[in-house]
């Protein structure tokens, strides 16, 4: 996935999820074992703490591919250097690898972070971000480019759901090919 805070990432990873998909979602795994950035640690140290995370999700994504599993990565990868290390990884595998870019103006990514920011400290998509931690985020990303051949996702994983099933026939289904 290629996407902003605010963008359906979740949405998206959780309905491929229903669909027999399993999901990694990095920044979970973060909360999990450090809690939320800025209010159990410090803002600034979020990267490093991740950094083992994503290795292990790295790991934990080969062995599932190589096992036959379909997979779902959520997770932003903004830049294209970090889509490059992550779609090889997947074709090492010997997956069949889709990059779905979720597009979203400021204002649509705002309104959802906020509502979220009003949501459980116990949720940890819920992790709090202001207006300016989404432009500093957006001042970073890079949109996915044509030679990546994303699939730009239009807001409705019924859409997506049904192309990756006329796409990939035997996906998220037993024995099936697998996705990223």
């Amino acid at each position: 996935m290629a996407g902003l805070p605010g963008s359906g990432k979740t949405t998206l990873a959780r309905a491929l999820e229903q669909q027999g998909f399993l999901r990694m979602c990095p920044d979970e795994q973060v909360w999990q074992e450090h809690g939320h950035h800025g209010r159990d640690f410090p803002r600034g140290e979020y990267r490093v703490r991740e950094r083992p995370v994503l290795d292990q999700v790295a790991a934990e994504l080969r062995a599932a591919l190589i096992a036959g599993q379909d997979v779902v990565v959520d997770h932003g990868f903004w830049t294209i250097e970090e889509r490059k290390q992550w779609r090889a990884l997947g074709e090492l595998a010997s997956a069949n690898v889709v990059l779905v870019y979720l597009p979203g103006d400021h204002d649509a990514l705002w309104k959802r972070i906020d509502e979220r920011n009003r949501a459980t400290y116990e949720d940890p998509n819920s992790m709090y971000f202001s207006e300016d931690d989404l432009r500093r985020h957006g001042s970073r990303f890079v949109a996915p480019q044509p030679d990546e051949s994303p699939f730009v996702y239009d807001s409705q994983p019924a859409n997506f759901v049904r192309w990756l099933a006329k796409t990939f026939p035997t996906a998220a289904t037993p024995g099936g090919s697998h996705q990223d």
